[in-house]
């Protein structure tokens, strides 16, 4: 990117990631927008955010659109992120779930999966717990994880990890548990825990069909959206859970206006949210 970016070019790439993805730039990110985009603009041969801008704008340009999305998405993420979750799942939830859902499956959403860590541990959660309490959990866990970001998804559903991503939250014990060494010198997450999770491409801004939840995992993703989206987002998640099921956001997420759809339930530490 051989110019500055122009308040003008910012403003129109600002409105063009919102209307693409949700994602609110604040303001002067110029320095993340330049950084994030110059390796796209050098590969199509443009000197200018005005360039890509006027480029997006042609017929047929869905491709190009796919791989600016992706540069701006945020694709931060390690295994059993934050503890809490995974304790308020393991202690709770899981006994609930194998209580109330003896027969029928339990299903879980992880938005936003990235590469994949979020839904593969909930999946190892969800073994460690079938280990420790034999014959408790009888149902059949399934799991969708889902994210906008077509690379990621590819990775995650490959399975397959570099020592530097796998040593990115991920206990020693728990890595000779669930994974094998692979021919290249990677890491394999083990069948029994790649077969309980199914990934699909999916955009939070559009209507989506992806069946009945038990618990939703919408971690650390709200907080690019603005306020009037997130509600959106958020009552659409409400339709899709089960009576009685769960949502569980990042630690610095919350629920504003949302009271008469969801029930606040403190889990000590950390907070999740009952489906009204």
């Amino acid at each position: 990117m051989k110019s500055e970016i122009t308040l003008q070019e910012y403003e129109a790439f600002k409105s063009f990631l919102q209307d693409a993805c949700g994602i609110l730039l604040g303001e002067n990110k110029q320095y993340l927008v330049k950084s994030r985009l110059r390796r796209i603009l050098e590969d199509n041969q443009m000197s200018s955010l005005g360039d890509l801008l006027e480029r997006l704008k042609r017929p047929g340009r869905s491709s190009l659109r796919e791989i600016v999305v992706d540069a701006m998405t945020t694709n931060e993420t390690l295994w059993f992120r934050d503890i809490h979750p995974f304790r308020i799942l393991n202690d709770k939830l899981l006994p609930e779930l194998a209580e109330r859902r003896q027969l029928q499956p339990i299903r879980f959403w992880s938005a936003a999966c990235s590469t994949g860590q979020e839904p593969y541990s909930i999946g190892m959660a969800v073994d460690e717990y079938r280990r420790v309490k034999p014959g408790k959990l009888k149902a059949d866990v399934k799991i969708t994880a889902t994210d906008i970001s077509k690379s990621v998804l590819e990775v995650a559903r490959s399975g397959e990890y570099e020592m530097l991503a796998i040593g990115r939250g991920l206990s020693p014990e728990r890595q000779k548990s669930f994974f094998a060494q692979s021919m290249n010198g990677g890491w394999q997450i083990k069948p029994h825990i790649k077969r309980m999770v199914d990934f699909k491409e999916l955009n939070l801004l559009e209507r989506y069909m992806l069946g009945n939840f038990d618990v939703v995992f919408c971690r650390n993703v709200l907080i690019y959206f603005s306020a009037e989206l997130k509600k959106d987002i958020l009552t659409r998640i409400h339709a899709t859970l089960n009576p009685g099921g769960y949502l569980i956001l990042g630690a610095s997420e919350s629920l504003n206006g949302l009271s008469h759809l969801y029930e606040m339930v403190q889990c000590q530490p950390g907070i999740i949210y009952r489906k009204k």
